[in-house]
């Protein structure tokens, strides 16, 4: 899984981009400049960046996204978590649930995923 640092500006027009995909690029100047204040050719550079990060393409003035919202935040998750815990997925869990208790519903979702993802268990996909 590849790893993508963005900066806050270009996070929150990510996600900008995420929620209005695909789009055209003018259309999508036109809405940075109602909602990030942004004059058109930071939008343009941004969205450079982004593409050159390989979140989004920009082909034929069409923005359309080469990763989900989901797929780069599942990313964020695992850099975090080797960064943080030496990749140790029961640390993290442990350090998040340290201070409060888990309600049943909760309990049980984490354990449906448990074995939804069990390695080296059959899975009848």
């Amino acid at each position: 899984m590849t790893y993508y640092k963005l900066a806050e500006a270009e996070s929150r027009f990510a996600d900008l981009i995420w929620d209005n995909a695909p789009i055209h690029s003018p259309k999508l100047a036109q809405l940075a400049t109602d909602v990030m204040k942004w004059k058109k050719s930071t939008t343009y550079t941004v969205l450079k960046k982004l593409c050159d990060k390989g979140l989004f393409r920009n082909e034929y003035a069409l923005v359309t996204a080469v990763m989900t919202r989901d797929e780069y935040y599942a990313g964020q998750s695992v850099k975090y978590v080797d960064d943080t815990y030496g990749g140790s997925l029961p640390q993290f869990i442990t350090s998040f649930v340290s201070n409060r208790k888990l309600i049943d519903k909760q309990a049980d979702d984490i354990q449906r995923l448990i074995d939804e993802y069990r390695e080296g268990e059959k899975r009848d996909d």
